[in-house]
């Protein structure tokens, strides 16, 4: 067993969904570390393609912006990465909405958006990947690794019903994949991270003196926390863990 390669996702490359900001960017960003050459996604092509330049100074990173929430745009997106690589070793499923509405008014609307892009474009953009995930697939085990949430495991008390749902359906969606896809090589797993600073969880990045008095171990996540999670499940290091989900969250579920 050579250790120093356990971790190291030297000529692999990956695609990240959500990759222009948060936890897609703190993945991507580690991910170069480790050697990966890294493509991201992002629905603002600007704000895209500036993450990418300035990932690019880590190693090698590519901007293909795209709005996966409907399967169009998830076949757009592996349409075009197609056209650029011939495989794809790690698919990290991370572009996600949430949207937030008393129980007597939430709408329709809230539902749409939010289960499109949470939970049905995880599972179609992986199948119009799944090509370049098998070619990947006949050398070494390829990777999808879909970001749900804690507050899919556990009861958040915010009225984020969609949100919720949404995140629980794709812990299971991912037990059902990784069952099919492990057949041909490829490793399916989850992560489902507590509080980051991010533009989703303003709350984390704007009041981390009120959120870490509810996390038992007294502060909110680092970019390395999930940085190191997302290189354990791409790695040789996660080859045998199938369908699970890794709770990134500093003890928050255990507490609840």
């Amino acid at each position: 067993m050579n250790m120093n390669d356990l971790f190291s996702l030297q000529g692999r490359v990956a695609l990240v969904t959500g990759g222009s900001r948060g936890i897609g960017r703190m993945i991507a960003a580690g991910f170069l570390a480790q050697g990966a050459r890294v493509y991201i996604s992002a629905r603002k092509a600007a704000a895209c393609d500036e993450t990418a330049r300035e990932l690019s100074s880590i190693g090698p990173c590519v901007s293909l912006p795209a709005d996966v929430s409907s399967v169009a745009g998830a076949q757009a997106l592996a349409a075009a990465f197609a056209a650029r690589e011939g495989k794809l070793d790690i698919l990290v499923n991370n572009a996600g909405a949430a949207w937030g509405a008393p129980f007597d008014e939430f709408p329709e609307s809230g539902w749409d958006k939010v289960v499109d892009l949470n939970l049905k474009a995880p599972f179609f953009l992986t199948q119009a990947l799944s090509a370049q995930l098998r070619l990947a697939a006949q050398t070494r085990p390829a990777k999808v690794i879909n970001i749900a949430s804690i507050d899919g495991i556990s009861v958040n008390p915010q009225e984020t019903y969609s949100y919720a749902a949404s995140k629980a359906g794709l812990i299971q969606l991912t037990r059902r994949m990784a069952l099919r896809l492990v057949k041909d090589n490829i490793v399916v797993s989850a992560i489902a991270p507590g509080a980051f600073a991010s533009d989703m969880n303003r709350t984390a990045r704007d009041q981390a003196d009120e959120v870490i008095k509810h996390i038992p171990a007294g502060r909110i996540g680092r970019d390395e926390d999930m940085a190191g999670a997302a290189i354990y499940l791409a790695s040789t290091a996660g080859d045998y863990v199938v369908g699970s989900t890794l709770v990134v969250d500093g003890g928050v579920t255990h507490a609840r």
